[in-house]
């Protein structure tokens, strides 16, 4: 038997969307490690390879290997009827030839079921081989969905070259001709390498959080015991003043007391100098907090955007756009994609989110194809 629930049933919508139009019928195969999806478009030059791991859900449950044949098309006719937001719960039997889907809303007491027919696909699941890749590009989603986007009103194919320049994309076409260079920044070397480490290590981002807090507690334990100091520096200078002027009464000039007008008048002098010492001490407060803003800020900024390459040698291939242009719909679930090339290779755009990845494959144009 097969139980799998998900918080938000908006992962498997754009799951599906990203991958309808390449492939209609396909096997997702179930095992205690998770979900599985393998599956190559009808003109057998891209295949997509999708991994939802069993820890990303709610509740997972597979008491058993089981393949789940579907019709994506469907499938995604079934999914339009939940929120975003809803709770999908999806269940088979062992030997079942229906697939339930539940949806629960979170703010309201509506459930909601729907079942559909599985399907009987008989399909190969291919040994993908490890591969060496000469090139990796790491770079935002959103910016490789629209230099595709954008050469792709231009002509049908795109020249992917990777350098020490850049990488650098560029298309002909009948009426005009286009290309996009983007070139590393130290900022996205940074980023990416931090995240290659967090997924190597296994560093969560709540202990990056905590430790943090744990240094901004410190730097605030030292101004405090600085501000404590300076107090302490001001008691000892006010003593001595204070001693001072006990040895001036104790001196020989006499001392002549001061009458109530002059008394007051003193005092209204005390009040003024004290409200200046507040007023002058107000506007640094202020003035202190933007300066930690614009710190973290461009802390923020360094880290948005840009792009990271990883070269062993000189790439170029060409690839076609109405792929690229249907890989480039992951987008929704990942915000940075990895281009992973060698000559001769199957271009490697890998997505990945919280819950696991989706891959494509797609085989370079050779010649006048």
């Amino acid at each position: 038997m097969l139980e799998a629930k998900l918080d938000q049933a908006a992962l498997l919508k754009r799951l599906l969307d990203a991958i309808k139009e390449l492939v209609t019928d396909a096997n997702f195969e179930c095992n205690e490690e998770g979900i599985n999806l393998q599956a190559m478009d009808n003109s057998h030059v891209a295949l997509v390879s999708v991994k939802l791991d069993a820890i990303g859900f709610r509740k997972y449950r597979c008491d058993r290997p089981m393949p789940l044949g579907v019709n994506l098309g469907s499938l995604t006719k079934v999914l339009k009827c939940a929120k975003d937001d809803d709770m999908v719960t999806i269940k088979a039997g062992d030997d079942a030839d229906v697939l339930n889907l539940t949806y629960e809303a979170k703010n309201s007491d509506r459930i909601a079921e729907y079942d559909m027919k599985l399907m009987d696909i008989d399909s190969d699941t291919l040994g993908i081989p490890d591969t060496d890749y000469d090139a990796r590009v790491s770079m935002p989603a959103s910016e490789f969905a629209r230099i595709v986007k954008d050469l792709a009103s231009l002509g049908e194919s795109v020249r992917i070259e990777v350098s020490k320049e850049g990488v650098r994309f560029a298309s002909d076409g009948e009426g005009a001709n286009g290309s996009v260079l983007l070139k590393q920044t130290d900022a996205a070397r940074r980023k990416y390498a931090r995240i290659a480490r967090e997924e190597g290590e296994g560093v969560s981002k709540a202990e990056d959080d905590e430790e943090e807090q744990e240094a901004e507690g410190d730097e605030e334990d030292a101004e405090e015991g600085g501000s404590k100091k300076k107090k302490k520096k001001v008691k000892s200078e006010d003593v001595e003043m204070n001693g001072d002027a006990e040895e001036d009464e104790d001196g020989e000039e006499e001392f002549k007391p001061k009458s109530d007008d002059e008394g007051e008048d003193e005092q209204e002098d005390d009040e003024d100098s004290s409200n200046k010492k507040k007023r002058k001490k107000a506007p640094s407060s202020k003035t202190a907090k933007p300066t930690k803003k614009s710190k973290k800020s461009s802390d923020e900024g360094d880290s948005d955007g840009g792009v990271s390459i990883e070269m062993n040698q000189h790439v170029t291939l060409t690839f076609s756009l109405k792929y690229l242009v249907n890989f480039a719909k992951s987008s929704s679930l990942s915000d940075d994609v990895q281009l992973m090339m060698s000559n001769d290779v199957p271009l490697l755009v890998s997505y990945k989110f919280g819950q696991g990845f989706i891959r494509y494959y797609l085989a370079p144009k050779i010649g006048d194809e």
